[in-house]
């Protein structure tokens, strides 16, 4: 079974939880939206709360084993990769007119990453030395 879909948004929700330190078990469990939205005033993080009580094995899944999101945009993409992964065009990656370029994960994340993507980005890894460079471009 692939991974669950979800959207872009709800992606943000759940990266900016965890980056501001909720746990998974929290979002499993959690019912306080207020203590949510403390963190991050711009979402209506009850989103979430119906995503959960629509789906408890299908959010589980999403929360423990990763998700797809259904479309990815260029600016999701750069925002995914600063939320999910601490990564910024200033820094790790440099934009073209097609996607990005020169990116560094390990493994892990390169599985994530490649995992959460829409279909209409393609990754293409480039080996140089101890490194792998990836180059994302919309397809």
């Amino acid at each position: 079974m692939g991974l669950e879909k979800i959207s872009l948004m709800d992606a943000y929700m759940i990266e900016t939880l965890k980056r501001k330190g909720v746990t998974d078990q929290e979002l499993l469990e959690g019912t306080d939206v207020e203590a949510w939205n403390r963190l991050h005033d711009s979402f209506d993080f009850r989103n979430l709360l119906h995503l959960r009580e629509k789906d408890p094995l299908g959010f589980q899944r999403i929360v423990e084993e990763g998700y797809q999101v259904k479309f990815v945009t260029f600016n999701g993409l750069k925002n995914l990769l600063k939320l999910k992964f601490d990564k910024t065009e200033e820094v790790d990656y440099q934009t073209t007119d097609r996607g990005i370029k020169g990116l560094v994960l390990d493994e892990e994340e390169r599985k994530q990453l490649t995992g959460l993507l829409s279909k209409n980005w393609i990754v293409h890894e480039e080996e140089a030395g101890d490194k792998v460079f990836l180059h994302i471009e919309l397809v």
